[in-house]
């Protein structure tokens, strides 16, 4: 009881608890390194794409180009249909991450995943990676490709977003489906309702820019009833996974925190308290 009250208390305060791991819905630990499963395949041909994934370099600032050798045995892997090599070239030309970046390429590669296991369990070993492909494709359709085919389609995102958030559960796609429903200028009754039912879904799998989102809207009672322990609640664990880029969180946190009565910063202490313990019970 202690430990998690010092756990809660720096991240109320703003602290880096360094001890204190991350933790996902279901009470586990986050482990994002974790490396995801191959699928069953024939012995020689998952033995080149498990030696193709150890050769690529990691991500860093600067593009360094891939060994031929690596890059080779990744295609062929990929030609083949293995999803895990199409996944990962299609996230290096994405990021230009030992090659040059090629948004089309990326495109193309997260495609082949999208039409080929589509229908694939959402509990098969691949399924992360097949979500993570539809959303990737909408995101592409909801901005577009410049000088290419790929052209901003805001109805066809939607329903990349949709088809991972509900077949997948995925909460990157809820995530960003609640945004096109919450963010559509002629939002009716019914798109709100669509969207805030989302965000809460990602919110509670522990997607942080949803938790920031939803904290941002009770704290301020945007469109929905105000509740300001509550949207603290949420900031202070959004802002506790924010990416050193997304500023826009930690700044709503540090306004809210600011804003917040004494009260109020009590209650979302005790909220905090509960959400640990029920992660961990």
């Amino acid at each position: 009881m202690r430990t998690s009250r010092r756990i809660i208390l720096a991240l109320m305060l703003g602290a880096a608890p360094v001890a204190a791991p991350g933790f996902a819905f279901d009470g586990a630990p986050v482990k994002p390194d974790a490396a995801l499963p191959l699928m069953n395949q024939p012995a020689a041909a998952q033995a080149v794409t498990a030696q193709a994934l150890k050769k690529v370099p990691p991500a860093s600032t600067t593009a360094t180009p891939v060994a031929a050798p690596s890059l080779t045995s990744l295609q062929y892997a990929a030609e083949g249909g293995h999803p895990v090599a199409q996944w990962k070239l299609g996230r290096m030309y994405a990021d230009g991450d030992g090659v040059v970046q090629d948004d089309l390429r990326a495109f193309e590669y997260f495609s082949r995943i999208a039409n080929a296991h589509a229908e694939d369990s959402p509990s098969a070993p691949q399924a992360t990676i097949v979500a993570n492909a539809f959303v990737a494709l909408g995101r592409y359709y909801l901005n577009g490709i410049p000088n290419s085919k790929v052209k901003p389609d805001t109805e066809r995102a939607r329903e990349m977003f949709s088809y991972a958030a509900s077949y997948f559960g995925n909460a990157d796609a809820q995530y960003d489906l609640a945004r096109l429903y919450l963010k559509t200028p002629d939002a009716s009754r019914d798109d709100f309702r669509y969207g805030a039912r989302w965000l809460g879904l990602a919110a509670q799998k522990g997607q942080h820019q949803a938790q920031a989102m939803l904290g941002q809207m009770l704290f301020n009672g945007d469109r929905l009833p105000r509740q300001p322990a509550r949207g603290l609640m949420w900031l202070t664990l959004a802002r506790d996974n924010a990416a050193p880029d997304e500023t826009w969180i930690r700044e709503s946190y540090n306004r809210a925190f600011a804003k917040a009565s004494d009260d109020d910063r009590a209650m979302a202490l005790q909220m905090l308290e509960h959400w640990v313990q029920g992660k961990r019970d």
